[in-house]
């Protein structure tokens, strides 16, 4: 949906236009629940900036990747990030590091060679640099949400969500103006207003905080791993509503990932399972 719409409205300006939408929708849902959108002086720099790489960088270099690799090879890349996730946690203090998180991040890796070596086709160069643009956005949302964990212990989701927004707004307006003379405004269709519209209230608005609320109960590690079910709904999605076709490496590249992601997440069922017996036995 995101891609359809891009084709008629440029690319970072369809982010601000999503984000800037979902913030404020945010920060009205945060006065009306908890009575003010104050964030305490002191913590407003790191959670602006904390937005600014997970909502203004994410967006930048994911949104301009999406022109030059289908919307599967993206999915099956972003689909890194629950292991760098579990490697940057451990960094932030909010997660642990073990031995078989290790292993699953080369086995993730590797998946991530594979549907690198089977692209499309759409010439070597654009394709390198889609596929490099897309695991620096995985990146950018690692840093966000395993940096971000600690901050949830004093705010709510909603309060951090909607902060963070305003900080990723804040990269994205100067790139979203600068590409707004490009769009024929006159001629974008209402289906691509449909998708602007649903894409800023429920994926960038409401899931957002759902998934911080998430994080706050079981940390980064265990919320996204569950992240492995996007690339083959995406794939099925773009072959349905894009035509991509389904290639090879996308199924092997694929396989290969949600193998190293579901390591990473064995470990954290695993310590889960551990705490309830000591619990239990305590």
């Amino acid at each position: 949906m995101v891609k359809a719409a891009n084709q008629e409205i440029p690319p970072v300006t369809f982010a601000l236009l999503r984000f800037g939408s979902a913030a404020g929708v945010l920060l009205a849902l945060l006065r009306w629940r908890e009575g003010s959108i104050r964030m305490p002086l002191g913590q407003v720099g790191p959670i602006l900036a904390l937005g600014a790489i997970g909502f203004g960088g994410y967006q930048v270099l994911w949104a301009t990747a999406l022109q030059s690799i289908p919307a599967g090879d993206s999915a099956f890349l972003i689909a890194t990030t629950p292991v760098l996730t579990a490697l940057l946690a451990a960094w932030a203090g909010s997660d642990t590091l073990t031995a078989r998180k290790l292993v699953g991040a080369v086995i993730s890796f590797l998946g991530v060679g594979i549907v690198v070596a089977g692209g499309p086709g759409l010439g070597l160069a654009a394709s390198l640099i889609g596929d490099g643009l897309t695991l620096a956005a995985a990146v950018c949302w690692a840093v966000y949400t395993s940096w971000g964990a600690p901050i949830l212990a004093t705010h709510s989701p909603l309060r951090t969500t909607a902060w963070a927004m305003v900080g990723g707004c804040l990269i994205l307006l100067p790139l979203g103006l600068a590409q707004a003379p490009g769009a024929d405004w006159g001629a974008v269709s209402v289906g691509a207003w449909a998708g602007l519209a649903y894409s800023a209230v429920l994926p960038a608005g409401l899931a957002n905080v759902v998934v911080f609320h998430a994080i706050r109960l079981l940390g980064p590690t265990r919320i996204t791993a569950l992240q492995f079910l996007v690339p083959f709904i995406a794939v099925l999605m773009g072959a349905a509503f894009l035509s991509e076709p389904v290639q090879p490496a996308q199924l092997a590249g694929g396989a290969v990932i949600v193998l190293g992601v579901a390591i990473t997440r064995a470990v954290a069922v695993g310590g889960l399972a551990t705490r309830i017996r000591g619990r239990w036995l305590a």
